[in-house]
């Protein structure tokens, strides 16, 4: 039964079953070796380098601080543990408060995700275009400010659509994914027009302004770079080229994202469970790759680190 009611003096809990699993009774132990295995290197990978900038002064610059702040926020920290009970459980259910409070975590942390990536191109963008006037803009102050802006502007905009889903009728009780993603609200009786039009401003806040500022720096940093010589351009490209990467990627996923919750029916459930899983597990996982092997000054403490007889 889809719906479950637990019923005390005080209150019923509703409760929706998670049906994105294939075959959940044969297939349970490889389910869980995958999520663990890569709940554990994303743990390892991330924390890894976060913990090398934390150690070393030579990395407290407010590149690397933002790179420190962007993987924290790539750590998994709603998903996995509830992904890896449902697997170990008979039934995987979870209750709509529960649900909603899910999908508030991973989406503020994936749009705290572009506005990091946003302070990260204007510190770039400072760095090169504005070099003289960089440790005047880039100060710790203002370090904190981009970065407390970034983790609590998400979180503030996504608070109001889940306000407004809280006491929201229900009339489907079972949805084809692992997590909660936006399908959650596919689960209710009647579209509310105030909650689509305030998605679509929280959108464009979100998710649209920060991509158009940081292609306008890049662009902006590609003209200043263009007109000046081959070293500026190669530093240039040390610095930016990593931060374009993740960008590309995570925008990427985030449009992959999208295209689940607007085509869930249209897809065989294999066919969107590995969809599903494929945007889980790559982006945490890609970061801490592409900048420790792109990122030379992290990456000569890496290699100090798992290789301290080899010279850089």
């Amino acid at each position: 039964m889809s719906l479950l009611l637990s019923k005390n003096s005080e209150f019923n809990i509703t409760y929706i079953t998670i049906d994105g699993y294939v075959e959940m009774h044969r297939y349970r132990f490889v389910y869980f070796v995958i999520m663990f295995t890569a709940y554990i290197l994303t743990i390892c990978c991330n924390s890894t380098i976060v913990c090398l900038i934390v150690i070393h002064k030579k990395l407290h610059e407010p590149m690397y601080i933002f790179i420190a702040a962007l993987l924290l926020n790539s750590v998994p920290t709603g998903n996995y543990p509830k992904i890896l009970f449902d697997i170990l459980s008979e039934k995987q259910i979870i209750s709509y408060p529960a649900c909603l409070f899910q999908f508030y975590v991973c989406y503020s942390l994936g749009g705290a995700e572009f506005f990091l990536l946003t302070a990260m191109a204007y510190d770039r963008y400072v760095s090169i275009c504005k070099p003289l006037q960089y440790p005047t803009i880039m100060t710790k102050t203002n370090i904190c400010i981009l970065l407390v802006v970034a983790w609590i502007l998400p979180a503030g905009h996504l608070a109001v659509p889940i306000g407004l889903s809280a006491d929201v009728k229900l009339c489907k009780f079972s949805f084809k994914e692992i997590v909660c993603n936006a399908a959650v609200f596919k689960l209710q009786c009647e579209k509310s027009s105030v909650l689509n039009v305030y998605n679509m401003i929280a959108f464009l806040d979100v998710l649209v302004l920060p991509v158009l500022f940081i292609l306008f720096t890049y662009i902006r940093i590609f003209i200043i770079t263009y007109r000046s010589g081959r070293e500026v351009r190669r530093k240039a490209a040390q610095t930016c080229l990593p931060h374009l990467i993740v960008l590309v990627n995570f925008s990427c996923l985030s449009s992959f994202d999208a295209l689940l919750f607007q085509m869930e029916t249209d897809f065989p459930k294999f066919v969107h469970l590995t969809m599903q899983i494929q945007v889980m597990l790559y982006h945490p996982l890609f970061n801490p790759i592409i900048y420790g092997l792109k990122m030379r000054e992290i990456y000569k403490h890496l290699r100090k680190l798992f290789c301290p007889g080899k010279t850089v």
